[in-house]
């Protein structure tokens, strides 16, 4: 009976091994809008929500996002490429956190510490473009260590 307990244990760690891939989460699926994503960090998953898919619409819109740090934050760094059929059209990068001069309450945060965020998120468009395309951002560290990466995928098929 332990033999059969080892093994099952034995196979359940080879397989959470082998996967390398985080499963695709629906943020939000309304009408003619659906928001997935999925982690594009192999060693961390976080939790990402928003209250209504039409509020993303808005200009201004609450999200909730939740993970526990792999990485203290000192300096942080966000980089977001828009991607069409496979390419690249937009990219954008702005600095989060940095000594004297701190955009998020989470600045600071130190290895082990749970990141919890909860308010506001202000895009800069009026309307999120109608179509399929995939959203990939990143935040990484003083260290150019990720802190959290996600691949979104957008569907809109909501006329203006």
């Amino acid at each position: 009976m332990k033999t059969s307990n080892v093994l099952v244990l034995i196979l359940v760690l080879l397989y959470m091994d082998a996967s390398t891939e985080w499963p695709t989460h629906t943020v939000c699926k309304e009408d003619n809008l659906e928001i997935h994503y999925k982690s594009c960090d192999p060693q961390q998953d976080f939790a990402f929500s928003i209250d209504r898919c039409s509020d993303v619409t808005t200009h201004t819109f609450n999200i909730r996002a939740a993970m526990v740090l792999r990485h203290s934050i000192k300096e942080l760094y966000l980089k977001v490429d828009l991607i069409i059929n496979g390419k690249t059209v937009l990219t954008y990068s702005e600095t989060l956190c940095e000594p004297g001069h701190s955009k998020l309450v989470f600045c600071g945060k130190k290895k082990g510490e749970h990141l919890y965020y909860e308010g506001p998120v202000t895009l800069g468009i009026k309307e999120i473009p109608q179509g399929d395309y995939t959203i990939l951002a990143k935040l990484t560290n003083e260290d150019r260590v990720t802190v959290a990466c996600a691949d979104f995928t957008v569907k809109n098929y909501l006329e203006y």
